[in-house]
């Protein structure tokens, strides 16, 4: 499984690819980070992020791509900011018709390090060990979307898994009968 890994941002978006399936090493196949100038015109910045995301894409040829669902910070400006770069990977994946999924922050951390918690050094550390790299990637937004990666390889049996349940007892709730 390939999995683009997405740390949105609208001054850095962390883009970070990674094969493997779950239970087995994982390998690293790029990893780096799309940015804007922070005084240019949002709309410019956007596109310029799309672009981005969409070099990625064309490169890479993942079968997923992992974005971190944006959470209520303090700062709206923030959070509109980080809504707006989501929905731009989230666009360019769906164009593709490549399956999108979104991890929390603290789904990511507990994934990668164990606990939910975790600062950005646990995880870039973590993500070095993980993909048995020399350093951990810089800046953080670039091992947060490897970190995105990872997360979505280990969970994506499982979640796949009851996905189908749920979908099961739909249908079989539909005709009449229960799981």
């Amino acid at each position: 499984m390939r999995v683009l890994g997405v740390d949105p941002g609208l001054t850095r978006c962390g883009v970070g690819v990674v094969e493997g399936v779950a239970g087995r090493p994982l390998t690293m196949v790029g990893v780096g980070v799309v940015r804007t100038p922070v005084d240019a015109e949002l709309g410019h910045r956007l596109v310029a992020i799309e672009q981005g995301i969409e070099q990625w894409l064309d490169e890479h040829r993942p079968e997923f791509v992992a974005v971190e669902r944006v959470f209520s910070q303090h700062n709206v400006r923030t959070v509109m900011g980080t809504a707006q770069a989501s929905a731009v990977a989230m666009l360019c994946a769906a164009r593709r018709g490549i399956p999108v999924a979104l991890h929390t922050p603290s789904e990511v951390k507990a994934a990668v390090t164990g606990s939910g918690r975790a600062d950005k050094a646990q995880v870039g550390a973590m993500v070095t060990r993980l993909l048995r790299l020399s350093a951990p990637p810089r800046p953080a937004d670039a091992a947060d979307a490897l970190a995105l990666a990872i997360c979505h390889i280990w969970r994506a049996p499982a979640q796949n898994r009851l996905q189908q349940a749920v979908a099961l007892h739909a249908a079989n709730a539909t005709k009449g009968r229960t799981a």
